[in-house]
């Protein structure tokens, strides 16, 4: 088992530092935060947070393995792997005190990437550091076929509106940690509501390649040519894009609904989010978080700007219904589609010719499973808790230490099938 994550922080207060602690002034990685000692209690399975009802519980699959722990209340989302096995995540600022929105995971410590003078910002202040210069709030670390790092940053505080400049797609040389490309957007692409949320490449579209990315905010795809950066929206208002009417969803066995401290019940409105591309980049998969269907559309519509919407909504088609829910979506590269299904703590494969559904994990420690990577024939993915948070329990923070990054191994699913 890989080692754990722990933050050797005064009551193991947070998996990040306070940035003025941490950071150095010039411009390299700050020193991270040693996070390998002390963890052997928590590793124990039966220390980990459980699922307090619903499906999973008393279910534990020994094929589950933890790779990092992280305590505190910041969480992780966005999760990728290097060639190399280098691990990046990001931890979006939802509200919770976060100091570096992308960080990596090197020799068990957490170290700001690409360093801590970028990643300096203060939502309290928005102004004190420029929004387009510094790094807001990532949602999404995605490694290219290139082996280049990208951060999609919504450039949003606590799921607020969009600031000014904010929102942006970087590029990064791994090697050199140095940004090789800059997108950002113009207003008829990033709307009033919108959330860039997850994104996917494919580098033979086009000069340089082209990127996809899901608005989970205003709901749709957000098409980018890496070459000249140009980006435009497709399937705004088309029904794959939005919630399920009606849907009642559920997370440990309660109704998953908006609990205002003072206010009514509402059903979460989070539309288009995971996201995955087939092995030969022909077919993009995409599901609404609000959702428990899995659309697919061909790429080439998407890409094809002189097709009207009609056009473009005449290629989609739904690949499968499952009994929960997903966040995150990932292909393998055999062109299996794997899920993040969170209302039953589950991973679910599809097959993308039948659209037949199967179980591939169930287990109740895996509480509210987020983003996933494939690397060396290990699933990992990211558990966050999301569903615990104080918005849907009228004030009350559920959410129990440490958030977890899983691994299972796939077995001869050796590669990741998409970028």
């Amino acid at each position: 088992m890989s080692v754990a994550v722990l933050a050797r922080v005064s009551a193991l207060g947070a998996v990040l530092c306070a940035v003025s602690d941490c950071a150095n002034t010039h411009g390299s990685p700050a020193n991270g935060i040693d996070v390998t000692a002390g963890s052997e209690a928590l590793l124990r399975a039966d220390q980990l947070p459980v699922a307090r009802g619903g499906p999973a519980v008393g279910k534990r699959d020994p094929r589950l393995e933890v790779v990092a722990l992280f305590p505190g209340k910041a969480m992780p989302t966005g999760l990728t792997v290097s060639r190399e096995g280098r691990i990046f995540l990001s931890f979006p600022r939802w509200g919770d005190p976060v100091a570096w929105t992308a960080v990596e995971l090197s020799e068990g410590q957490l170290v700001p990437f690409p360093d801590a003078a970028t990643n300096a910002f203060d939502p309290k202040d928005p102004a004190l550091h420029d929004p387009a210069t510094h790094l807001v709030s990532v949602q999404s670390v995605v490694v290219d076929a290139e082996d280049r790092l990208w951060l999609l940053d919504p450039g949003s505080v606590q799921l607020g509106p969009t600031l000014r400049g904010a929102p942006k797609l970087w590029a990064y040389d791994l090697a050199r940690r140095e940004r090789v490309k800059a997108i950002t957007f113009p207003n008829d692409v990033v709307l009033k509501k919108t959330y860039l949320n997850d994104v996917r490449f494919d580098l033979a579209r086009g000069i340089e390649g082209t990127a996809f990315v899901t608005d989970s905010g205003a709901g749709g795809i957000i098409v980018i040519d890496l070459a000249s950066g140009a980006s435009w929206r497709r399937l705004d208002g088309h029904p794959s894009v939005n919630p399920t009417p009606g849907l009642e969803m559920q997370s440990e066995g309660e109704p998953f609904v908006k609990r205002p401290r003072n206010g009514e019940e509402s059903a979460p409105d989070i539309r288009s989010d995971g996201i995955a591309l087939s092995p030969d980049a022909r077919t993009l998969y995409y599901s609404t978080l609000t959702s428990r269907d899995v659309w697919a559309v061909a790429t080439d519509a998407l890409a094809d700007r002189s097709l009207d919407e009609a056009e473009v909504a005449k290629q989609v088609r739904k690949l499968a219904t499952k009994p929960s829910c997903n966040d995150g979506l990932i292909c393998d590269a055999e062109g299996r589609v794997y899920s993040s299904d969170w209302e039953d703590q589950c991973i679910r494969r599809i097959d993308p010719t039948s659209g037949r559904v199967e179980v591939e994990l169930q287990d109740e420690r895996m509480l509210w499973p987020d983003t996933f990577a494939i690397h060396g024939g290990f699933l990992y993915v990211t558990s966050n808790q999301l569903a615990r948070q104080p918005v849907f329990h009228s004030g009350q923070d559920r959410r129990v230490a440490p958030y977890v990054l899983f691994r299972l191994a796939l077995g001869e699913r050796t590669e990741v099938g998409e970028r």
